[in-house]
């Protein structure tokens, strides 16, 4: 990605459907006896990944203007393939789709950000509850329910975790009887998830609280199209955007509720943003106060957040500290920022960030999805030309992205395009 630095961007920016809830409710859609549709599905690397891994189950989709159809009718269990499981971290969520639907899965374990270690044991122990035995074999998890299948189960997630909620959610839809799971996350995407699920006939209660239960269905049939809400990181990195080189940005189709603890951290700053009932305005700015922000899971502060804000806390007065409790090792974007000039360090996994004046444009590298969009927002504050490499990482998690950016008078250019 080469973008040309020193531009002021303004105008509109639409947000696409919301990265973590698809790729989770692309997994989800085998459940289904039936072909789904999704609607606002976005257009980025990690959806064409999902459909190379459907393609290798016999279970065909098309994507077309946001709009796709998965038809699980004719699955059939195959060795799903390394590569785009490997490079894709929610393809995790195969195992409890998989599960639920066979009664077994073997899934490699999956690539995706390396941004420190995210373990699955809170997944195995809700499949070992549910009635699975698990083996591991180098990096390939061997997943097996017994002849009579998975049951209902009372688990209590020792940590609250998106991915093992959604899994054991997965897991249970088509077990016997009722799961409770306690110390559940509460992130808008899992009420997306469910509402999806229950719109086939799954029971599904007390999804977005810390208690969901979830009482086993034989069937799941799809009458209706399921639209994808908005994603809030998307929206909370053009808003970033904005208040790094905005001359008035408007961001559109957003859930402000979903946002909530972004927007207070903007507003703490010193930034005057406007906030109607799906879209926020942020006018150009003249300066930003520091702030600190401490990451915690939602209803807090998105952890997924805390690097494209950084880049613009870069323009405030005085230090800003952010430290990310849930990832503490996500400061991949902070060796990049220095080669910038930057002012800005990591001390035990806590990043202190202050004002700098001058950025120069240079060659750097966005060693994972948000790390590269901080990159991005700095490249476009910095003086010259900034050469981002591995930008497909960028390119895994936002819509349409070049296009947007254009759309706000930027001049960036992907020169190669990722392989799907």
């Amino acid at each position: 990605m080469i973008i040309e630095g020193g531009q002021r961007l303004s105008g509109e920016v639409t947000i696409g459907g919301a990265k973590n809830s698809t790729v989770a409710l692309i997994p989800a859609a085998i459940l289904a006896d039936t072909p789904v549709r999704f609607d606002s599905v976005p257009d980025i690397l990690d959806v064409h990944n999902l459909m190379v891994i459907l393609e290798s189950m016999n279970v065909h989709s098309t994507f077309e203007d946001g709009v796709m159809v998965i038809d699980p009718t004719e699955i059939v269990e195959n060795p799903l393939p390394s590569r785009a499981i490997k490079s894709l971290r929610a393809s995790y969520y195969f195992m409890g789709s998989l599960l639920g639907k066979f009664n077994r899965s073997t899934v490699t374990f999956p690539g995706g950000d390396n941004i420190g270690p995210r373990p699955i044991d809170q997944h195995i122990k809700g499949f070992k509850a549910l009635g699975a035995s698990v083996s591991e074999n180098e990096d390939t998890v061997y997943i097996t329910a017994d002849k009579r299948g998975l049951h209902g189960a009372h688990i209590f997630l020792d940590v609250v975790s998106v991915g093992a909620t959604i899994n054991v959610i997965l897991a249970a839809v088509k077990a016997r009887g009722l799961t409770t799971i306690e110390n559940a996350a509460r992130e808008p995407e899992i009420i997306d998830l469910a509402m999806f699920l229950n719109s086939m006939g799954a029971k599904v209660r007390g999804a977005g609280t810390d208690v969901i239960r979830v009482e086993g269905v034989e069937k799941l049939v799809s009458t209706t199209t399921h639209t994808i809400i908005p994603d809030r990181i998307e929206a909370g990195t053009y808003l970033s955007l904005a208040a790094a080189v905005g001359n008035g940005i408007t961001v559109k189709n957003i859930i402000p509720e979903h946002l909530e603890s972004f927007t207070s951290k903007l507003v703490e700053a010193g930034i005057n943003i406007k906030m109607d009932e799906d879209q926020v305005y942020v006018p150009a700015i003249s300066s930003i106060s520091a702030i600190e922000i401490n990451t915690s899971p939602f209803p807090g502060f998105a952890t997924d957040l805390q690097q494209p804000l950084t880049a613009s806390l870069l323009r405030a007065s005085g230090m800003s500290v952010v430290n990310d409790t849930i990832y503490p090792e996500r400061v991949k974007h902070v060796t990049e920022l220095k080669k910038m000039g930057a002012k800005i360090r990591s001390e035990n996994g806590v990043i202190y960030v202050e004002h700098t004046d001058h950025l120069q444009g240079t060659e750097v590298e966005a060693g994972e999805i948000r790390a590269g969009a901080c990159l991005m927002i700095a490249a476009f504050m910095a003086e010259g030309t900034t050469t981002i490499t591995r930008a497909d990482n960028i390119m895994r998690g936002y819509d349409s992205l070049i296009k947007k950016l254009t759309k706000l008078g930027a001049k960036v250019q992907i020169i190669e395009e990722p392989e799907l």
